[in-house]
């Protein structure tokens, strides 16, 4: 996506500007000597994120835009309206609004504390909405006024709120903004859309989630932000109310090279899809996993998970037991449906077919083609689960543990 110049002189304030997503957009409308406001927490470094809010304005001015870092926690109100009144007072006034920062917690209704509930309601409903009815005010004098959203198109399939139910009435939170303010603001002008990403987005923030190897089925953040430009070029008063994915964007720009915006080109087909879009597999039923597991005349269990089973029995050890200190039962659906435990707790560990000897810390619910790749180090259970292609119920710290003997494993299965 080429920038054209139509931003320049426009002032841009972005949330959650000092890496990732929000940074990217940042620099992309920089190229067109945008005035960038980069409103985010950061302003000493993180010890595991790289980026405050300072170096994000340093990239900004030497991609040729203007900059002015605010230290800016968006559920304070007080610092809101002091970053937007010192936006105005640098720049003259706030013409577009992109309202990035977000918190996530992929945790089920038992597992998610009240503090981690509060933190994602209120930056993510809340602050999208007290930022922008602080940039209101503005953006109704700008004669170019957009609010961009980073948020998903409201899917209200129970399969996007059944497993993080909390997450999900945040990010929604967001769009439901979308939804109320677009008609809301449509007589002063003002344009508000939603974007969100097809596949997963390479950040630090999703390799501290999910770990550096899912980047390969990442693409980058400039696939976003090119996106982003394409919105906010538009007459406003031609493009509202939308809900925008990032790969339909730019291939109406004309966009027809999406490679380049993989992470791993070489694995630009085989890439993670992100939440709350159709084309995500969905969690199997319940139902499915009432259904008897496939044996042969001897009664034993056939088929590739349970081969898996018995190479996990093989090579079970007290080391690993000592390690891991954890019970875990597994609910395999589809076609080798059935029910197997993985004992790392107790004595020298044990591994079998039906419930496990004693109550699991955490039980995985899995289809059994997706099951054999998440094993054999095809598919990592962060990324399993984030797709929604694994369910778990329980201790979720306890069920990551499984990546280290998965990858003992490896090399034997």
């Amino acid at each position: 996506m080429i920038n054209t110049g139509k931003l320049a002189g426009r002032t841009v304030f972005i949330t959650g500007a000092s890496r990732g997503i929000g940074k990217a957009i940042a620099l992309k409308v920089a190229k067109d000597g945008a005035n960038v406001v980069i409103a985010a927490k950061t302003a000493e470094p993180h010890p595991k994120l790289p980026g405050t809010i300072y170096s994000a304005a340093e990239e900004v001015e030497k991609a040729g835009g203007k900059s002015l870092p605010c230290v800016v926690d968006i559920r304070d109100e007080s610092q809101v309206k002091k970053a937007v009144d010192e936006a105005v007072k640098k720049f003259g006034g706030i013409d577009i609004l992109v309202n990035n920062a977000s918190a996530i917690s992929l945790t089920g209704t038992a597992d998610t504390e009240m503090k981690r509930y509060d933190l994602m309601h209120n930056i993510n409903t809340r602050g999208t909405f007290l930022v922008s009815r602080e940039c209101l005010p503005y953006l109704k004098k700008s004669d170019h006024a957009h609010i961009l959203n980073l948020s998903p198109p409201l899917n209200m399939k129970p399969h996007w709120f059944k497993n993080n139910v909390a997450y999900t009435m945040a990010k929604y939170g967001m769009s439901m903004c979308v939804l109320g303010m677009h008609e809301e603001f449509r007589p002063f002008g003002i344009a508000v859309n939603a974007l969100w990403p097809r596949t997963a987005i390479q950040t630090a923030a999703m390799d501290l989630i999910a770990g550096k190897e899912s980047s390969k089925q990442c693409r980058k953040p400039e696939i976003c932000a090119d996106a982003a430009y394409a919105i906010l070029i538009k007459d406003p008063k031609a493009v509202t109310g939308n809900f925008f994915i990032d790969d339909e964007v730019l291939q109406k720009e004309g966009v027809t090279d999406l490679v380049q915006y993989a992470f791993d080109p070489s694995n630009a087909n085989n890439l993670m899809a992100d939440f709350f879009l159709d084309d995500v597999p969905s969690v199997p039923s319940n139902n499915a996993t009432s259904a008897k597991p496939v044996t042969n005349a001897t009664n034993e269990p056939v088929g590739e998970v349970a081969k898996l089973f018995r190479a996990i029995e093989t090579n079970l050890s007290p080391d690993s037991v000592a390690k891991t200190q954890a019970v875990f039962a597994f609910v395999v659906t589809g076609d080798e449906a059935g029910k197997w435990y993985i004992d790392l707790k107790n004595g020298n560990g044990a591994c079998g077919q039906g419930e496990p000897p004693s109550a699991p810390d955490a039980t995985l619910t899995m289809d059994s083609k997706n099951f054999f790749n998440m094993f054999s180090g095809k598919m990592k259970p962060a990324t399993a689960y984030m797709m929604g292609k694994l369910k778990i119920k329980g201790n979720l710290q306890q069920a990551m543990k499984l990546e280290k003997l998965m990858s003992s494993l490896k090399s034997k299965l």
